[in-house]
């Protein structure tokens, strides 16, 4: 049986309906989701038990549409829950049960801001049946080829004309229906990250909470399970359970943890709070394309800020090893980004991000004013894509270094800073000065030991009260509408 005897089925969902009420509309959502899922993965499971598929079988993502006709100006200290002129908008939207919170809120400043409703029904964007049954651990795709029929014949696979970044790179997106974004991503671009962040973290996306920290070394999850722990054994803390690699969640601060056999390539681990309050500590190991990796799927989450707390070297001979760094710009010398974010486009400091950094650096270590100087650098953070820039030719390099005046030089910072711009995402960065190999003081192993040791702890707890600090800040504080474009779109 080839393709074009094949009768094409779909499954009986909803007509488009308006909705002025939230909650109602993300009820929808989620009805035409399941539905789609459902019939995927039934369908799925009959043709890979041996019975051979005589149909077709297609679904769709269910979408948010809005028209206005009204050039009503919204609150201007907004920088999301409005567009800006009147026409047709829309987005399709994937696993409304993950983000139901996030839509409801979006959906409702659109009804608010521009006092029309909102139209839930079904698009015309296939959906593919990995990510349909992505949902089902019993379920898994089996390799084109090892099945009795082409799976593309009888399902709709992942296509990458679909699943891209024009909308946040600015590159004039619009549905094939003339409509323009209201969302960042589209439903297959979130699809596709939420598989690999599974890949990647080995935890599952329920578990992300909505502040992210970063870092390259594996000494900083110890410490952070310790943290999470205490927090656990307070019931005042506020949080309620420690996940670990693997999907291992305990809610007892003495109960134990197995490790996996074999860690994913970024170690996860998420210390939760209601409504998703808490913080995750991605480990994204060392170097520019895992720094990217993790925040480009991560991003499709949209938390409310990811920091960097790393190692770094000192490039000024004031400098001490232990000592912090708190970027307000950045060098990008990393070049994973260039194609998606040029150079020339500057990376701001955002005030929001800097003060909670600073104000943490302060509450922990007990200075504060000028006396905080002499632990604390404030200046340029330089990111490179070679680990080993000590054994090529230097004048170049060190050149380029002190015409930027930068202080400090990592191998994540300045990508994490970049993406976090290019996605909306508030984004910081406070490092700790590990090796001077400008000065003579390389990160050899009895150096590093000291340095681990008495450092790791205080600069992930800085992290910890800054991350604190900005969950008590209300949201429309802290997404800058410096991070936003001249056509935006409404959600965050």
């Amino acid at each position: 049986m080839n393709e074009n005897t094949r009768t094409l089925l779909t499954p009986d969902v909803p007509a488009p309906e308006s909705f002025t009420d939230p909650a109602a509309a993300v009820a929808r959502l989620n009805e035409i989701y399941r539905t789609a899922t459902h019939f995927l993965c039934g369908h799925f499971a009959e043709a890979v038990s041996g019975k051979t598929p005589a149909h077709k079988y297609r679904a769709f993502y269910p979408e948010i549409r809005l028209t206005t006709t009204s050039y009503t100006k919204a609150d201007s200290r907004l920088s999301f829950g409005h567009v800006a002129e009147p026409g047709e908008y829309s987005t399709t939207v994937t696993r409304p049960d993950l983000f139901q919170h996030y839509l409801e809120q979006q959906i409702g400043l659109l009804i608010e801001n521009h006092g029309v409703s909102v139209v839930i029904g079904c698009s015309d964007t296939e959906m593919p049946v990995h990510f349909a049954v992505a949902n089902d651990s019993t379920m898994t795709v089996p390799q084109e080829g090892s099945m009795d029929f082409a799976l593309r014949d009888v399902f709709d696979v992942p296509d990458l004309s679909t699943t891209h970044d024009n909308i946040v790179n600015g590159a004039g997106f619009q549905y094939p229906d003339g409509s323009a974004p209201l969302a960042p991503f589209t439903a297959q671009r979130v699809d596709y990250s939420l598989a690999r962040l599974q890949h990647y973290t080995a935890t599952a996306a329920e578990h992300f909470q909505n502040h992210i920290l970063f870092t390259n070394y594996q000494f900083y999850v110890e410490e952070f399970e310790g943290y999470a722990r205490q927090m656990l054994a307070d019931p005042d803390s506020g949080y309620t359970s420690f996940v670990s690699t693997g999907n291992v969640e305990i809610k007892d601060a003495d109960a134990p943890l197995h490790a996996p056999a074999k860690l994913p390539q970024m170690p996860t681990y998420h210390l939760k709070r209601e409504g998703g309050g808490g913080i995750t500590l991605v480990n994204i190991g060392v170097g520019p394309s895992n720094a990217k990796t993790a925040t480009d799927h991560i991003a499709v989450l949209r938390p409310h800020a990811w920091l960097m707390v790393g190692h770094c070297a000192g490039l000024r001979n004031s400098q001490s090893l232990g000592d912090f760094v708190l970027a307000h710009a950045y060098l990008r010398e990393d070049h994973v980004l260039d194609d998606d974010l040029p150079v020339w486009v500057p990376i701001p400091a955002l005030a929001e991000i800097q003060i909670a950094l600073e104000t943490a650096v302060a509450d922990v270590t007990k200075l504060k004013g000028y006396e905080l100087k002499k632990i604390m650098r404030t200046g340029t953070v330089a990111t490179i894509d070679n680990r080993n820039w000590e054994l090529r030719e230097q004048a170049g390099p060190v050149q380029r270094l002190s015409q930027s005046r930068a202080i400090a030089l990592d191998m994540e910072s300045a990508t994490i800073a970049a993406n976090g711009f290019r996605f909306r995402v508030p984004y910081g960065t406070l490092l700790c000065v590990s090796d001077k190999p400008l000065h003579g003081e390389l990160k050899l192993p009895g150096m590093a030991s000291d340095f681990y040791k008495t450092q790791v702890a205080r600069h992930l707890m800085i992290g910890i009260r800054a991350m604190e600090g900005l969950r008590d800040m209300p949201l429309e504080r802290i997404h800058s509408r410096k991070l936003r474009s001249f056509e935006e779109t409404a959600f965050l």
